[in-house]
Order: structure tokens, then sequence, then C-alpha cells
């Protein structure tokens, strides 16, 4: 009998203890849910904030052009050759580009390049785009304050940034020059 009560004892302790962690994770979960509402449910920005233009930069493409001038460019996209979403991205980019009609000086690739091997969705971007391979933490990256891949800036006539985001699908209509 008194294994009984002890037996019986221990799993009310048991249940005591679980009844204070799952009030603990309650509790947090409710901080974590006001830290995200506060944020209004955003991704975290990844880049330059809409209305920003770039720092200056120098970029070299793979054609030997150099390009400086953001106003220039009415698209940006970074790319990395050790990100598992970028080829993905590759095609919708390239029919951004090309359904709305943006002549490919004025859409610059930047395609960071930590890799030995080349990219192999280099030819697809270089139909559409000027390329540019720098290294992590290049010049244009910098500029563009870029810390994920892939991310797509959609420019204005004065090089200021009209939106972003990670799809560019879901770029809207880039304005008429």
């Amino acid at each position: 009998m008194a294994i009984l009560i002890a037996a019986v004892a221990l799993v009310g302790v048991l249940c005591l203890l679980d009844l204070l962690l799952t009030f603990g994770v309650i509790r947090r979960l409710r901080e974590h849910t006001a830290l995200l509402s506060g944020r209004g449910g955003q991704p975290p920005v990844l880049g330059l904030a809409k209305g920003k233009a770039p720092g200056a930069f120098s970029a070299v493409t793979a054609s030997g052009e150099v390009v400086t001038d953001a106003a220039k460019l009415r698209m940006v996209a970074f790319f990395s050759s050790s990100c598992s979403a970028c080829p993905e991205r590759v095609p919708p980019f390239a029919e951004y580009a090309s359904s709305h009609r943006l002549e490919r000086d004025s859409v610059l690739a930047v395609i960071q390049d930590g890799a030995a091997e080349p990219v192999p969705y280099l030819d697809q971007i270089a139909g559409v785009a000027l390329v540019c391979m720098e290294p992590v933490d290049g010049e244009v990256a910098k500029a563009f304050e870029v810390n994920g891949y892939p991310l797509f800036f959609l420019l204005d006539a004065d090089g200021a940034v009209v939106d972003s985001g990670f799809d560019p699908a879901m770029l809207p209509e880039p304005a008429a020059v």
C-alpha cells in the first residue's frame, strides 16, 4: 500500500510540474505573438527600404561594362551561388524582365559567388540582364544592404527603391520612364 501512495504522489507532482511548464510556454507564445503583431506580420527587411536610394557602388559586368549609377537601372536582382532557392527564382526573374520590356542595360543581376564551380543559371540571367559576379559582401550588396538571397529590387527613374521582395513575380509593374 505504501508503494501505491508513493506512486500516486509522484504522478501528482509530475502533473503539477507539467502544468507549470505549460503555463510558461503559453506566456512565451503570447510574448512572441505580441512581437509579431507589432511588426504587422511582415517578413524582416533584408535590404534597402522603399524610397531609399542605394549608396555609391561600382560593378564590372561579365562583359566588361562598368555600372556605377543606380538611376540608370530599373531592376536589380541578387543571387548567391550557395542559395538553394536562387535557381527556382531565375525563370520568374527572366519572365518579369522580358514581360515588362525592361531593357537589358537597365537590369543588373548580381551573383554572390563563393563557389569554385560556375553558376548553372548564369546563361539564363545573361539573356535579360547585365551580370556582375562579386564576392560575398561586395560593393553592390553593401549599397543595397542585402543580407538574404534571392532578393529583387524595383527602382524608379531616380534610382530609389520602389519595391523589393523574394519573388520577382510579386513585384508591381514598373512605372513608365
